[in-house]
């Protein structure tokens, strides 16, 4: 293992595994189950990357945040098909929380929270754009 691992803490980690499998496209590549039946490792793998998930050890301080609280972090993935992949991941359980829709920056793309809490992000590349072109949409995106 090299580089940042991300390693979520969901309340069903088997249910995560399978929700990210066969939503978004991911592969699980290793688990370990603890003698009590929860798992504290289980290696996803998404778009090339790899990120782990583990069930909830509230005596150690690991649990999932409350609903009410939305992370700050987002987890993007890009897809050659998008739409398919947004309608797959609402009518399994996901909320929208940014419509899907192209975007000035060449990108289409859109933000939901799996059933799990976390935010996903997925993108699709549309058209390359010179560096200057995207600095400028991305002023008028935001007010500059």
């Amino acid at each position: 293992m090299s580089g940042v691992q991300v390693h979520i803490i969901v309340a069903d980690a088997a249910k995560a595994s399978a929700w990210y499998c066969d939503v978004l496209g991911a592969e699980e590549h290793d688990r370990i189950t603890l003698p009590d039946g929860r798992l504290i490792h289980v290696e996803v793998r998404l778009s090339g990357s790899m990120f782990m998930l583990a069930d909830e050890f509230p005596e150690h301080g690991a649990v999932t945040p409350p609903p009410e609280v939305t992370s700050a972090v987002a987890f993007y993935a890009e897809y050659d098909d998008i739409d398919t992949v947004w309608q797959r991941a609402l009518a399994a359980g996901a909320t929208e929380r940014r419509p899907l829709q192209d975007t000035p920056l060449g990108v289409r793309d859109g933000q939901f929270i799996d059933p799990f809490g976390y935010r996903w992000g997925l993108t699709q590349h549309l058209r390359d754009m010179p560096a200057e072109e995207m600095s400028r949409a991305v002023a008028e995106m935001f007010g500059g």
